[in-house]
């Protein structure tokens, strides 16, 4: 800033002096900035999505924004995320290690610690190395500390923010794909032009629950162009990498949460003016990871602590022969579940089979209208084999899916002899990844909560029983109790019924989301 002019002639020369000196040091960091040709690195989030996009072939929705990215760069038809939700997969994502690893695996982690081993987060390592970081959305949603958005990111909301010549890294979630969704009045999805898989009952409610999400998807594909269309106008297009993930696969009761490709399994699309020849499709195994290697990488940043994640562009993504995950709690839903990926097979290891898939959770009964509709469906035994599969009491301690054969992994082939040597290889596999790379604590018995709660549920809800003892039992601690079904026959019913006007509402309907749970939701700030 220039200084005041003073009425004295020495305040004057000093400020001369000074500004002078000041314009030098100006145009010498103005030099320096400017000639700073490091990439700039716009990461795009959405949540709780699939590859369900026009580009993977989903049917029904039309999405040309991120079609037209695709088109420009490469999109990765097998890429995961570590984790079947959003805190976790986000904490694994901002440092670029396995959550498990830094102790962050937790999702609402109530005693949240400071990163281990001395690793930084990436914003803070870029940061160091001379970019302009950036959120230009709120959430950071990070089960260690430092975690709120003005201690990762520097204290801004946009690149615009930057000094002259800086090479930025910014990052954005458009967070409409996350329940609940609004409908696209401009481009309507008949549900006859829909496909389910099979593992969900196919009627006209499930039908249209599905396609609001797709429609809901259209609107975010809208925000994404506006956000490409802005770094074209600003002559940025040409010297930024940009990259379109999702932070873990759909919510849909066997997605989100869970470790089925339908949970884990991510949209992920990287472009790359001058580095990256567009129009490529890679059947690579990828995971969200390998995002943090290859940007540290472009800009010549080394980590204290080698990544767990590889740089895409590199040798190594080609020979990898598998992708691993874990599941840990889920609110005060206590499971645990950990998998191994190759491209032929998925396993997954249940490490609490007594308990079912379906426990009591607030926020997908509250949330998910097709749980209401399959809950009724098993109650009265009208699902199919492959759809009452995840609505059993207990689970396997074994999941093993030929993903050949089996895409949509709904026959568990772990107990049929022909596939003993890939069961033996794959748990072998995860074993040594459990134990040399994410230091697996696996789980307590005070996890478990075993005898802590009465035999049976007293209500007609676990949501009542659980509302009347908060006081009583230390749910942050010992979860919720995993009696089930959570719901009586009739209950279900009655949440059915409410949903029924808001799923089914027309494209230009304002019709409120219902209350379900007797729990209400926290609003936020």
């Amino acid at each position: 800033m220039i200084p005041s002019v003073k009425k004295t002639v020495f305040p004057i020369l000093s400020s001369c002096l000074l500004m002078f000196a000041s314009c030098g040091d100006t145009k010498k960091k103005a030099q320096k900035e400017t000639s700073d040709t490091r990439p700039n690195i716009l990461w795009i989030t959405i949540e709780d999505w699939s590859p369900d996009l026009s580009c993977y072939g989903t049917k029904g929705i039309y999405t040309p924004n991120v079609d037209q990215l695709a088109a420009e760069g490469i999109r990765y038809n097998k890429a995961f995320t570590t984790s079947p939700v959003c805190s976790t997969s986000r904490s694994a994502m901002m440092t670029g290690f396995h959550q498990n690893y830094i102790g962050a695996n937790q999702h609402r982690e109530h005693n949240k610690e400071a990163l281990p081993y001395g690793i930084k987060p990436i914003p803070k390592l870029l940061e160091e190395a001379g970019y302009f970081t950036t959120l230009m959305s709120w959430k950071t949603d990070m089960n260690f500390l430092p975690d709120t958005k003005e201690e990762l990111f520097m204290n801004t909301n946009d690149w615009a923010d930057r000094n002259p010549g800086q090479p930025f890294f910014a990052r954005i979630t458009f967070s409409g794909t996350h329940r609940s969704w609004k409908r696209d009045p401009e481009r309507p999805i008949d549900i006859k032009d829909v496909e389910l898989p099979p593992y969900y009952a196919d009627t006209p409610f499930v039908r249209r629950d599905w396609a609001n999400g797709l429609e809901q998807m259209q609107l975010v594909d809208r925000e994404v162009g506006a956000l490409l269309k802005r770094l074209e106008d600003e002559g940025l297009a040409d010297n930024t990498i940009v990259f379109f993930i999702g932070d873990h696969g759909r919510c849909h009761i066997r997605g989100k949460q869970f470790l089925y490709d339908g949970g884990t399994r991510i949209p992920m699309i990287m472009r790359w003016p001058g580095q990256v020849e567009p129009g490529q499709v890679s059947d690579d195994l990828v995971m969200s990871l390998d995002i943090d290697a290859t940007i540290l990488d472009a800009a010549h940043v080394t980590p204290p602590l080698p990544l767990h994640g590889k740089n895409l562009l590199g040798e190594a993504i080609k020979k990898r022969k598998y992708v691993f995950a874990a599941r840990d709690k889920m609110d005060e839903t206590h499971d645990a579940m950990r998998s191994i990926r190759s491209k032929d097979y998925k396993l997954i290891l249940n490490l609490m089979p007594e308990r079912p898939y379906l426990q009591y959770n607030q926020y997908k009964e509250n949330a998910y209208p097709v749980l209401a509709e399959m809950s009724i469906m098993y109650l009265k035994g009208e699902l199919t084999p492959e759809q009452a599969a995840f609505f059993a009491p207990v689970k396997p301690e074994i999941e093993l899916y030929d993903l050949g054969k089996d895409t949509y992994e709904v026959e568990n082939v772990a107990d049929n002899p022909e596939y003993g040597p890939v069961k033996k290889e794959l748990l072998a596999e995860l074993q040594n990844w459990r134990t040399n790379v994410i230091k697996d604590q696996g789980v307590s018995d005070e996890f478990k909560a075993i005898g802590i709660f009465p035999d049976k549920n007293p209500f007609s809800t676990v949501d009542e029983w659980v509302a009347k003892n908060q006081k009583n039992y230390d749910f942050n601690r010992i979860g919720w109790p995993a009696w089930y079904p959570t719901k009586t026959l009739q209950e279900w019913q009655k949440a059915r019924k409410k949903w029924e006007p808001y799923v089914m509402r027309g494209a230009s309907e304002n019709i409120p989301r219902p209350e379900i749970g007797i729990i209400k939701k926290k609003k936020k700030n």
